[in-house]
């Protein structure tokens, strides 16, 4: 089968780094093995990028000297360096579209010469920051696919500890349909990739161009057989992996396992950091738990995969997530995520995910998965069957 030239869209992709710049950069790393990719960087990512080595056809670096200046200043002196709030994603709005109309000015003529088959714009995964590119595009002379998109999840009611998190823009979210190219990016889209049951349920109207994959995926060297060997007796090993800010809901967790801590039952590994931290730990010495807990701060990525290949429960309680990558790399190594409820023997659980995982969840199958519906959107094959979400199928087919 012939591969498929993309100029992949991915201003922020970022292979040293963590959270959604490391996932986007997994991701186009894989439909690099695969297709001719053509990545489309800003130039603070552009030494990471070119370190890693993976096999693009080319990486092509939009500069925007002062933009950078100024965004990199307004992210240490307004939010300093806080990447939890939602106001930095409307900030962030007229420096996304800068890019892509510099990107678009300086790639136009290799687009039209017939370069590439298709674009695919991966990063910004928020659905609220539309692509000049649709519009671009609109009349040809190729397809333009936007996602996974990913994002929009409404705040929990009941929940205390959210209260200072509730921001007077998320309140504004829906302002974003009527800003520029808003309204062009998913109507000009020839498919749209949704992450999230979510995402999904918010673009039900486009459901003849609209498909399902989740935002993460896991590398399939990290897919090792399990290798516990848990004595009669032994100790439950739970773990929590995550940014010890509210929306984490890390004390819930806490709370739902100190039962089990006071009576010696499990031990409770907190790896990550975070402005809940002291609260945490003085949590856990209300709580009388403090003994079985263990506050790990920030760790290499290699150190949380080892412990989690070590402990039997991933607790995940987050209040606003839509696609951890924590989850996944918890299934690949045997650990078994609690995120709302959970029931059966640990040990079917574990294989069951791990094998899930095997088949699924890795950025190899998640870049076949893609690719399809690039050849759909070129009209170089079928529709791909990407069954949506199961908690939301129902509902979906029958608005």
């Amino acid at each position: 089968m012939s591969r498929l030239r993309i100029l992949l869209l991915a201003p922020d992709c970022n292979p040293e780094t963590v959270s959604i710049p490391f996932v986007t950069y997994s991701h186009a790393a894989a439909l690099a093995e695969i297709n001719d990719v053509s990545i489309v960087i800003r130039s603070p990512v552009e030494a990471p990028v070119r370190r890693a080595r993976a096999p693009f056809r080319s990486i092509e670096v939009v500069h925007m000297p002062v933009l950078e200046r100024i965004w990199a200043w307004t992210l240490r002196r307004v939010f300093k360096f806080n990447y939890d709030t939602q106001l930095l994603t409307a900030v962030r709005y007229p420096f996304s579209v800068a890019f892509e109309w510099r990107a678009w000015r300086q790639l136009r003529q290799r687009i039209v010469a017939g370069e590439f088959d298709v674009v695919l714009r991966v990063i910004p995964m928020s659905p609220v920051l539309p692509s000049p590119f649709a519009f671009f595009l609109r009349k040809g002379p190729i397809p333009f696919v936007v996602g996974p998109l990913n994002g929009g999840l409404p705040w929990p009611r009941g929940f205390s500890q959210l209260e200072n998190q509730k921001q007077w823009v998320a309140n504004l979210r829906n302002v974003y349909r009527y800003l520029p190219f808003a309204r062009s990016t998913y109507r000009h889209a020839t498919a749209i990739i949704a992450a999230s049951s979510q995402t999904y349920s918010e673009f039900a109207a486009y459901r003849d161009k609209l498909f399902f994959v989740p935002e993460p995926g896991i590398a399939r060297s990290q897919c090792a057989d399990d290798s516990r060997s848990p004595e009669p007796g032994a100790k439950l090993e739970l773990i929590f992996v995550g940014g010890l800010v509210p929306r984490k809901a890390c004390d819930l967790a806490l709370r739902a396992a100190a039962p089990l801590l006071r009576n010696d039952l499990a031990r409770f590994t907190v790896v990550g950091d975070g402005p809940e931290r002291n609260r945490l730990e003085q949590l856990t010495t209300e709580l009388g738990i403090a003994n079985a807990v263990s506050f790990c701060g920030w760790v290499k990525h290699v150190e949380v995969l080892a412990r989690l290949r070590c402990a039997d429960v991933l607790v995940f309680p987050s209040l606003r997530d839509n696609g951890a990558g924590i989850v996944f790399e918890a299934l690949a190594s045997g650990a078994v995520p609690v995120v709302a409820d959970f029931g059966g023997r640990l040990e079917q659980l574990r294989r069951n995910g791990m094998a899930y995982v095997r088949e699924s969840l890795t950025w190899e199958a998640k870049a076949q998965h893609v690719t399809r519906i690039l050849r759909w959107a070129i009209k170089r094959g079928p529709k791909p069957d990407c069954p949506p979400p199961k908690v939301l199928a129902a509902g979906i087919e029958s608005t």
